[in-house]
């Protein structure tokens, strides 16, 4: 079964860090660039970083640039999404997919898409 499997999300405290994983499960992860999406409540689903195949290629929207870093391990096919500094609007469940192209100026289409994880960013 092909699935990708997030982890990782929770509650934290604004400032502070949190690692997001993606385990793919039934294909090799390495045949496709990588997408963090998030969606906050009452607002649509937005691509926000994404990793190409090789991890030549990475893209942040401006809202993380600077605060979260994309990274992937092949041999482990598995994504992270590391998150500094985070805000409250960071606050979103976060997904991880498949996506169609990366380049370091943009992300393109979605493959598969996992269920996500929750972040809440609250003091």
């Amino acid at each position: 079964q092909v699935q990708l499997v997030e982890s990782g999300g929770g509650l934290v405290q604004p400032g502070g860090s949190l690692t997001l994983s993606c385990v793919a499960s039934g294909f090799t992860l390495a045949s496709y660039d990588i997408g963090w999406f998030r969606q906050a409540p009452g607002k649509e689903r937005e691509g926000i970083t994404c990793i190409s195949k090789t991890g030549g290629s990475t893209y942040y929207v401006h809202t993380v640039k600077g605060r979260f870093t994309i990274s992937r391990d092949n041999a482990e096919n598995t994504a992270y999404l590391q998150m500094n500094s985070l805000k409250p609007e960071d606050t979103a469940h976060y997904y991880c997919a498949t996506i169609f192209q990366c380049t370091s100026e943009k992300m393109r289409g979605t493959f598969t898409i996992g269920q996500g994880t929750q972040v809440i960013v609250s003091s």
